[in-house]
């Protein structure tokens, strides 16, 4: 009993420590992020995305790239998209790029397990989006991506994103309180959207990292050759993801703790990949998109994820940026101590809290406004 305590305890202390070690990089990944959704236009991309071809592919990658990391909210913007004449390749493409290619990933990702890991995560975002787009036929026939499309019309959009109204100058942008107001909005929306992804996924590190290096040994093959051992780890990678339920940011932590315990390079990247397919996500595609389309595009994903693993993991061996120590447990959910991520992290939760406040602000300014008018 007092060893099952024990454990629970480091779980738990570990799960609050480790938040420390990335809380800076967080609110400025996502601070960015706002600002980009809330400054960037986006109707006259969303406007060209129509059809099919490599064109829509790459401005919808681009546009995902410079959305919310939110799993929930590129495949909510994703089905509009869709909707609006997208076609499946440009709107699974926002989504990989959405969930592979945007900084807060990046940033937290180098903060943790290094800066390898992040440029793996960038290339093979762009790898999954070019292997997606050449065997989205091999999956979904035109004819069930109309289907799918018919559907998808029917569904309501969840998750949407305030932008700054007017067609504003970065000047008159950086002294204009609207412009901020939306950022704040945007940086609220994706917190409030993200917040149990990132605690679930923090926490549950903490507690797999009880489990030791044994079970890891257990679970991944250790002895057998190279290209074996490869091929099991980024085929055990999405299936990890897809059984612990965790999505987006949030798997960045147990992602860590599966590359101290032993998995492969590949089979972290496979694993930072799959956040697409976890069951939760695989019902929201069914609910967008029918049952028939779900699954075919889900085992697309699955198929792609794999090979762009395995094609990371040969390119980066073969020029050598493979890292060849693993962080310890202590290297990963560290301790609080006067060092500079204390002043970072403070810094951080001024900036937080001055983003929060200003949302509250805007909306009690509106309810006063909204007061004195019905008056």
């Amino acid at each position: 009993m007092h060893a099952i305590i024990s454990t629970i305890g480091d779980g738990l202390k570990d799960g609050f420590l480790m938040p420390y070690e990335v809380w800076w990089a967080l609110v400025l990944g996502f601070a960015i992020s706002a600002i980009v959704q809330a400054w960037v236009p986006r109707e006259r991309i969303e406007a060209s995305l129509g059809g099919g071809g490599l064109g829509p592919v790459a401005k919808a990658t681009g546009l995902g790239a410079a959305s919310s990391s939110c799993s929930y909210a590129a495949i909510a913007i994703a089905k509009s998209l869709f909707q609006k004449g997208a076609s499946a390749a440009s709107a699974l493409a926002f989504q990989f790029a959405s969930t592979n290619l945007v900084i807060e990933l990046g940033i937290v990702l180098w903060l943790l397990i290094g800066w390898q890991f992040t440029l793996a995560e960038f290339v093979g975002g762009l790898v999954l989006v070019t292997l997606m787009t050449v065997s989205l036929r091999l999956f979904v026939s035109r004819r069930l991506e109309e289907q799918a499309r018919e559907h998808a019309q029917a569904a309501e959009s969840g998750h949407q994103h305030q932008t700054a109204s007017g067609q504003m100058s970065v000047r008159e942008r950086l002294s204009s309180p609207e412009a901020w107001s939306d950022v704040a909005h945007n940086f609220r929306n994706d917190w409030g959207m993200l917040w149990k992804e990132i605690t679930v996924g923090f926490f549950l590190a903490g507690f797999v990292a009880q489990l030791g290096n044994g079970f890891f040994n257990s679970l991944f093959l250790k002895d057998a050759p190279a290209a074996v051992r490869t091929i099991e780890n980024v085929i055990a990678g999405p299936v990890i993801a897809v059984l612990s339920f965790v999505c987006s940011i949030g798997n960045v932590p147990l992602a860590a703790v599966l590359w101290s315990g032993g998995i492969s390079f590949g089979g972290v990247v496979a694993f930072l990949f799959a956040d697409l397919i976890v069951l939760p996500i695989v019902l929201i595609y069914r609910k967008y998109y029918g049952w028939q389309f779900a699954l075919r595009i889900t085992a697309l994903m699955f198929v792609t994820m794999v090979v762009a693993a395995l094609v990371i993991d040969g390119l980066f061996s073969l020029v050598g940026l493979i890292p060849h120590t693993r962080p310890t447990r202590s290297d990963i959910f560290g301790s609080v101590q006067l060092d500079y991520k204390l002043i970072l992290n403070l810094i951080a939760a001024a900036v937080f809290a001055a983003l929060i406040y200003l949302t509250r602000r805007g909306e009690a300014h509106g309810h006063g406004q909204a007061h004195a008018h019905a008056h």
